[in-house]
């Protein structure tokens, strides 16, 4: 196995970290999320794609029944909270890098803006985006990666190509 194959294999790890090195998540109010907000559940960042809210019950709470997918393993995950309660919303930081060089293990050679290399992350483990960034790469056009953030996990999310070339 390549470092790349063992990182996207041992990828199924939750993360419940709430502070370190910075707020990793802030609250936010159940009753106010909407459909593609953000929020953590069981340890995951999600994007809801779906909210619907129940009536007050007799114990004086509505329900909201939030139906979200993990931002880096699509993954449906489903909670629920009432309305007046917080739920925890993930910091979700994008950050858009130059793809200088990929390595015969998956390993990236990124460069941010400010002409600043990294080397630390690899192709992704969608199948399908690595395929289309190895193959928009090996036919020479001029490709930018966006790497997302949340919870201490950093991933390759989408790329955009430039057709000039």
């Amino acid at each position: 196995y390549s470092f790349c194959t063992l990182l996207v294999m041992s990828g199924d790890e939750t993360f419940e970290s709430k502070q370190v090195g910075g707020n990793l998540t802030f609250p936010t109010q159940a009753g106010a999320l909407k459909k593609g907000d953000h929020l953590v559940i069981n340890g995951h960042p999600c994007r809801v794609i779906e909210i619907t809210v129940s009536k007050t019950g007799k114990h004086g709470h509505a329900k909201a029944s939030i139906t979200a997918i993990d931002i880096f393993t699509k993954q449906k995950l489903e909670d629920q909270a009432p309305t007046s309660h917080n739920v925890e919303a993930p910091v979700i930081k994008s950050v858009s890098y130059s793809l200088m060089d990929i390595a015969s293990d998956g390993m990236l050679t990124l460069m941010d803006d400010e002409n600043n290399t990294r080397e630390d992350l690899c192709l992704p483990p969608d199948e399908e985006l690595a395929a289309q960034i190895k193959e928009s790469f090996d036919s020479g056009k001029e490709i930018q990666v966006i790497a997302v953030s949340a919870l201490g996990k950093e991933q390759i999310l989408s790329l955009k190509a430039d057709n000039t070339r």
